[in-house]
């Protein structure tokens, strides 16, 4: 395989997290990360999954996401909400606030630039 190709694999043990206790509106939700591409330089890839829960989010990065499964809502802080279902696609940029809803376990593939 090319050292210029990513593939998108969820092998090997994921990183266990959460939100920081002072995010959290609601559930104990657990996130689990499969980072597979970190640049070095601020650049990262890979998978994401939640299971339900909602919590405050607040973004400094740029972020492209496509939900694998699942449904979650993302609402802007003073706006509209947005549900999330399989094959959905959104950009976060920089500045955005809000918060993040997971309703179903919800995967998805991001791309990360700080």
């Amino acid at each position: 395989m090319s050292d210029r190709i990513l593939v998108f694999d969820r092998a090997g043990e994921p990183e266990i997290g959460a939100p920081a206790p002072e995010r959290l509106i609601a559930g104990e939700p657990v996130h689990r990360t499969w980072n597979i591409e970190d640049d070095g330089r601020g650049l990262y890839a890979g998978f994401w999954e939640s299971t339900p829960g909602e919590w405050r989010i607040e973004y400094t990065e740029w972020e492209f996401c496509q939900i694998v499964s699942g449904r979650s809502v993302v609402t802007e802080e003073g706006g509209a909400e947005t549900a999330l279902t399989a094959g959905d696609a959104l950009v976060l940029r920089p500045g955005f606030k809000g918060t993040w809803r997971v309703i179903e376990t919800t995967l998805k593939h991001y791309v990360i630039k700080l």
